[in-house]
């Protein structure tokens, strides 16, 4: 069966660029991610050979850094700075060094890396804080997106674009360079640490990528879902994501008002212990509600008065249709419709084939499912079904614009693109349950 003709999927894709980098600190095996019981064995000797070298030879040295890489970062001697200071204990016992040698220092235990030379894939979408510039009935907005570099590392990156009111798509320019995030902070939390990170004079969203923090974040930040909740005062945007310690997972959140500086800290509870959490954008009688996946078929729904710890067993949603029969999951956070809550789901069937779904949930109770698609949404194309994980289409989250639905997804765990659908021809094919 083909796909629904209200389904208009634009010729806009978000592909990886392996020419993107940052510049990181190389870490030898014995550094610790905290650095504060350095093995100092390797490091020692490769400070050594550095300071063996004359005045001259050293300055010949960090002159050749800056040549070959300086235009390709944003601060870079300032970086070398800081990361000499990271191994203040490895070099303590050398003494006063010059400036030159500590920014040589720095150099060599860094490297470049490549955030999203394997691929830029699952997207989330909401509104921009800053609507300077949006068209006249149209609408700005900030895509999320998971990036995938050397070591199959997942990084958080962004774009911005804007939608015009009839329903056209644009995504801005990326940037040149591109800046991880600074930590500003670290402290015990709940189940974990609360990180906080900002983007210090990096004016262009698409130049910004948060790399991991914790342990627990380890080996990813994985498929944030964000979404803007309600509420007076300055726009408050949350996101679940998936944290991935390369043995384990659970979920987290991020907040941001501003896509500046966020804040990332662990969720508690039993449900924490789950992918694909989608928070709903407002409380219910003074509780926050969720969507989430408890025995990694069924999406339950989770109400708590605390927006860090979630528990329950709620069961609404169970595979029904071939095409879901191995699981479901939620693609994002549910959008408010007049009708109800509208929520988009993925679905996994045959020969691990992902697509994409839609149900209503009821707009008071969002336990009631009042409608359903009974086949999928979006499905594979021929040309989309090749990529490094085939038969994929995946989205963490749409936004509603005017009489459209904009949703953003990706393909084959590849690469990302935008399909705009009409609402009101969605809802008429749900049937009900």
């Amino acid at each position: 069966m083909s796909e629904f003709a209200f389904l208009n999927r634009p010729v806009l894709h978000l592909r990886p660029d392996p020419t993107r980098v940052v510049v990181r600190p190389f870490r030898m095996a014995a550094e610790p991610r905290d650095l504060t019981a350095l093995d100092g064995s390797r490091i020692q000797r490769i400070v050594a050979r550095i300071l063996s070298l004359s005045a001259q030879d050293a300055a010949q040295a960090l002159h050749d850094v800056f040549d070959n890489f300086d235009g390709r970062h944003r601060n870079l001697v300032l970086t070398c700075e800081r990361r000499a200071a990271d191994l203040h204990d490895a070099l303590a016992s050398h003494g006063p060094l010059s400036i030159t040698q500590k920014r040589l220092i720095g150099a060599y235990f860094l490297h470049e890396f490549s955030f999203e030379a394997a691929a830029l894939f699952n997207p989330s979408i909401v509104a921009h804080p800053d609507q300077t510039g949006a068209p006249a009935g149209g609408l700005r907005f900030i895509l999320s997106l998971r990036a995938v570099g050397e070591g199959h590392l997942s990084t958080l990156t962004f774009r911005s674009g804007m939608i015009d009111a009839d329903g056209a798509i644009v995504i801005d320019a990326t940037a040149r360079l591109a800046t991880a995030a600074t930590l500003v902070s670290r402290e015990s939390a709940p189940g974990g640490e609360l990180a906080t990170v900002m983007f210090q004079d990096v004016a262009d969203i698409s130049e910004r990528v948060i790399f991991p923090i914790t342990e627990q974040q380890a080996n990813g930040i994985e498929d944030a879902r964000f979404v803007k909740m309600a509420g007076e005062g300055p726009a408050h945007y949350c996101a679940t994501f998936t944290a991935f310690s390369g043995r384990a997972i659970r979920s987290e959140m991020i907040e941001t008002r501003d896509f500046v500086t966020f804040q990332m800290r662990p969720l508690t509870g039993a449900a924490a212990a789950n992918k694909g959490m989608a928070l709903f954008p407002q409380t219910f009688d003074g509780r926050y509600a969720m969507i989430a996946r408890q025995d990694n078929e069924n999406l339950h729904l989770l109400y708590s008065r605390d927006l860090y710890d979630w528990s329950g067993e709620n069961p609404i949603l169970r595979p029904t249709f071939p095409w879901e029969y191995v699981q479901i999951g939620a693609c994002g956070a549910p959008i408010e419709l007049d009708e109800g809550w509208l929520l988009f789901t993925h679905g996994v069937g045959a020969v691990r084939r992902y697509t994409i779904g839609a149900v209503l949930l009821d707009k008071r109770d969002p336990s009631r499912v009042i409608g359903r698609l009974r086949e999928p949404l979006v499905r594979p194309e021929s040309s989309e079904r090749e990529g490094y994980v085939p038969n994929v289409v995946y989205s963490c989250g749409g936004l509603r614009h005017g009489d459209l639905i904009i949703l953003p997804y990706a393909v084959s765990d590849s690469y990302g693109c935008i399909a705009t659908i009409n609402t009101a021809r969605l809802l008429q094919a749900m049937a009900l349950p």
